[in-house]
């Protein structure tokens, strides 16, 4: 703690304040830089969870233009909608991950000043680049004419994901002989200066871009950018855990070997991409835009396994005190004397040093070396598992004036893309080579089994550091969409209603033959093929004296994320039973006030979506057999009431606050396929997963700034409060199947469902505080630091999920002693933090 103090005291002293009268048009550049820069330290924190996180804002409502930043410590998601929702475009091409339908900001990582020109729309807005979606669109403007005239760096220190940043950005303007230029740099650097042990960060970031104007009708752009990056991440852990490691940020996936640390899960991500972008302005009425997109993403991340051994993963259940004690009486496990003497010597281990909690590299590499000496294969190793991916994008979109108040917006989007899905060995710890069989099937059918070759044209390969093994498959999506829209205004109302069509094929291409499913595994599957559309209808009334009502309704189908397609696409080319479009219907009403003195937003709104794909994976523990789970037929609901305002004091106090209440949960029971890997068998069943609510964001949210800005100075101290929040629940604790029978063996006994795992709420303090100035010819220079979780308040859950491993076996009785159910996976929120930047204009 003394060095948590010492480091936000330097701070503070460093952005001493002094008080004055003037609002600087820097301090609010600055602010941006704040937005985006808190925003972008909380993203890809957590391997295990990807990167769920939607990012709103709007300039026209008080509420959008700050959440987006204001509750990213939390990762809150707008509204609650997963991030496949939010619809993410460059110079009005789609750029969502084809295959997820989410987007990954990583894409654009570093890349703080280029992202600054953007247009956004919330979802009953109407955009010139497509129909928004459900959780609003962001259009980012890559031009390099857009870009401000200039150079600027800018150094940044912190304590968050990354510990230091440099950034370089020069832009030329448009020049007399109509070429425009723009580049940026960008590094980032990150390693054991946070307060999560094992977490590092290693990123370039860069961008290129040249523009040149053909008279007045044309301009052709050609902007390329791209951030390799390596990063180690987080792992979520238990309460116990935490309790025994005294250390609420304790990580499990790092170790000392030879004296250095090391992190298990190693992401690396890097996704070169290339524009070229063609603006003709038809006449003084009408625009064309025209745009082809092509990127090669390289996503890949490392893990711990193992052979014929235990999970060397030092938090694994079966070395906690609560494996040996029935810590959660009343229930089945033991309580005795020789229980609490074995309790007793767990948590003594655990607790006498860290580096009991941490993976032990040299004993790994040790108990290689013994195996290897006995013929046999390595008992623990590092696997990579690849998600690359080949896109080509063409967009063109028209937007015509058709008089002074009403504008006519249409457009076409192509795109192909090819996923390529596969695993190699990334570390044999000592180890020389590995054969490529299934060790789980092992049990069943034999070593020398069918079953057990993961690729029946190599049977038995070995496999060495690098190579491909366990399976190897591509994923080709194919898309072609259409929009149209249409605005007016017509005396006090903007009326507006957009519209779109499209169609999707998907096809699963095996490049291994998997001994589970010989037949169905190797080269293409089908050809699955969706059309869908919908069409967004609102309503903005000007009610004169600054105030303002808006009503939008909309309806929708779309296409099943290509991910979730398919049940087990690791084993073979069988699509999801059952696969429909989603159905999404959603409607909104607000109000608005804005005058000199207060800007107020209120906005209720409701969704109902249908027939709705999910996809996880799990071990199901009494059949010792990975698990391949689908869910369809869910319907969800979303609704809540968001408001938010600022209002100004004085010239140059404002009270700013933002709330939100909401619910986002499931309203049936569901369809559940779940495919075995130890046989390839596939079984249904229903899941009792109604009521069951979003995870990983809170669904109440509240938060209060008062913000001095004068004379070239701007201080806010932030007070948020969260509420409601939720784990990500397991679909297995919930199978129809697996439920106790009453007493009188009739019916089944719903009473044993299991409530949904919550995380802790609560209340966390934040400040930041700038300050720009001008210098000679020109040159400007700022300055801004922001700390978060000043009272260092770390009991809030910032995410996590129950354990996808059930207490019970098909019959309903115990297993063990340990309780699954009791024991959710949490992530807490970091303490206190805080980063500086420091800008040079010139």
């Amino acid at each position: 703690m003394r060095k948590d103090f010492k480091l936000i005291m330097a701070l503070m002293l460093f952005s001493a304040p002094a008080f004055g009268q003037e609002v600087d048009s820097l301090a609010l550049d600055n602010e941006a830089e704040e937005a985006f820069s808190f925003t972008e330290a909380q993203l890809g924190s957590y391997e295990d969870e990807g990167q769920n996180v939607t990012v709103i804002s709007s300039n026209r409502n008080a509420y959008a233009s700050e959440v987006g930043y204001r509750f990213s410590p939390v990762r809150f998601k707008y509204r609650a909608y997963g991030s496949k929702y939010n619809d993410i475009y460059i110079n009005g091409n789609p750029v969502n991950d084809a295959e997820r339908g989410e987007f990954r900001y990583s894409f654009v990582g570093g890349l703080n000043n280029q992202t600054r020109s953007q247009e956004s729309a919330l979802p009953f807005e109407d955009a010139n680049f497509m129909m928004t979606g459900l959780g609003g669109s962001n259009n980012y403007n890559f031009r390099p004419s857009s870009m401000p005239t200039g150079q600027r760096a800018s150094l940044a220190s912190a304590n968050r994901n990354y510990n230091l940043r440099g950034m370089y950005t020069y832009n030329t303007g448009v020049m007399n002989n109509g070429w425009a230029f723009s580049g940026n740099l960008t590094y980032r650097w990150g390693h054991g200066m946070n307060f999560v042990e094992g977490m590092t960060y290693n990123a370039l970031s860069y961008f290129l871009g040249a523009e040149k104007l053909f008279g007045d009708n044309h301009s052709l752009s050609f902007v390329t950018w791209g951030n390799p990056t390596e990063r180690g991440t987080q792992a979520a852990s238990t309460d116990e855990m935490y309790w025994i490691a005294n250390n609420r940020q304790y990580n499990s996936v790092w170790g000392y070997q030879d004296g250095k640390k090391r992190n298990s899960r190693i992401v690396r991500d890097f996704a070169p991409a290339a524009m070229l972008i063609w603006d003709w302005k038809m006449d003084e009425s009408s625009k064309l835009t025209t745009s082809l997109l092509g990127k090669y993403s390289m996503y890949s991340a490392s893990r711990l396994d193992y052979n014929n051994s235990t999970n060397p993963t030092p938090d694994y259940y079966n070395g906690m005190p609560s494996y040996y004690f029935d810590v959660w009486a009343p229930f089945d496990g033991d309580r005795d004397e020789a229980a609490m003497r074995n309790w007793q010597a767990a948590y003594e281990y655990l607790s006498a040093s860290e580096e009991n909690r941490q993976v032990q590299w040299d004993r790994m590499y040790y108990a290689n070396r013994m195996a290897e000496q006995q013929g046999s294969d390595p008992m623990y190793y590092l696997h990579r598992t690849h998600d690359d991916q080949l896109t080509l994008s063409l967009s063109s979109y028209l937007q015509k004036s058709m008089g002074q108040s009403m504008q006519l917006l249409a457009g076409v989007q192509l795109s192909t893309n090819k996923g390529m899905h596969y695993k190699t060995l990334d570390d044999l710890l000592g180890a020389k080579q590995f054969r490529n069989i299934n060790t789980y099937v092992i049990k069943d059918y034999g070593e020398g089994s069918i079953e057990s070759q993961y690729d029946l044209n190599n049977p038995n390969q070995i496999i060495h550091e690098g190579d491909i093994y366990g399976y190897d498959y591509n994923i080709f999506v194919n898309k072609a969409q259409a929009w149209a829209g249409i605005s007016a205004d017509v005396s006090r109302f903007h009326l507006f209603a957009n519209g779109r069509i499209s169609g999707t094929t998907m096809q699963r291409e095996g490049l291994m033959r998997n001994g589970l499913a010989p037949e169905n595994s190797y080269g293409k599957s089908g050809t699955a093929r969706f059309l869908d559309g919908g069409l967004k209808v609102g309503n903005h009334v000007n009610l004169g004296h600054g105030h303002a009502f808006m009503v939008g309704v909309g309806y929708e189908l779309k296409t099943p994320a290509p991910r979730t397609a398919f049940q087990a696409a690791q084993v073979n080319n069988d699509f999801v039973r059952g696969l429909k479009n989603e159905k999404v219907f959603s409607v909104e009403a607000g109000y608005q006030l804005s005058n000199s003195l207060l800007k107020l937003n209120i906005n209720a709104y409701y969704s109902h979506l249908g027939d709705v794909t999910e996809q996880s994976m799990y071990y199901l523990d009494d059949r010792r057999s990975f698990t391949f789970v689908s869910l369809t037929g869910i319907k969800k609901e979303y609704y809540g009431v968001e408001m938010g305002l600022n209002l100004k004091v004085t010239d140059w106090l404002n009270i700013k606050g933002l709330a939100t209440m909401s619910e986002a949960k499931y309203v049936n029971n569901a369809d559940v396929a779940y495919m075995l890997a130890e046989d390839g068998r596939t079984f249904y069943d229903r899941v009792h997963n109604e009521g069951m609510r979003e995870g990983g964001t809170p669904l109440s949210a509240f938060s209060i700034d008062l913000a001095y800005h004068a004379n070239y100075w701007y201080i806010d101290l932030i007070g948020n409060y969260y509420d409601r929040i939720y784990l990500y629940y397991t679909p297995v604790t919930r199978y129809e199947g697996r439920l106790k029978y009453n007493n009188e063996g009739t019916e089944k006994d719903y009473s044993s469902l299991p409530p949904q795992a919550k995380g802790h709420g609560g209340f966390m303090l934040d400040a930041s505080i700038g300050r720009s100035f001008n210098l000679k010819n020109g040159h400007r220079l700022g300055f801004n630091a922001t700390v978060t979780n000043l009272l260092n308040n770390q009991s809030i859950v910032t995410g996590g999920r129950e354990q996808s491993r059930t207490d019970v076996d098909e019959n309903g009785e115990s297993i063990r002693t340990y309780s699954f159910q009791n024991n959710p996976y949490k992530f807490y929120v970091n303490k206190i933090n805080g980063m500086v930047i420091i800008t040079y204009y010139f």
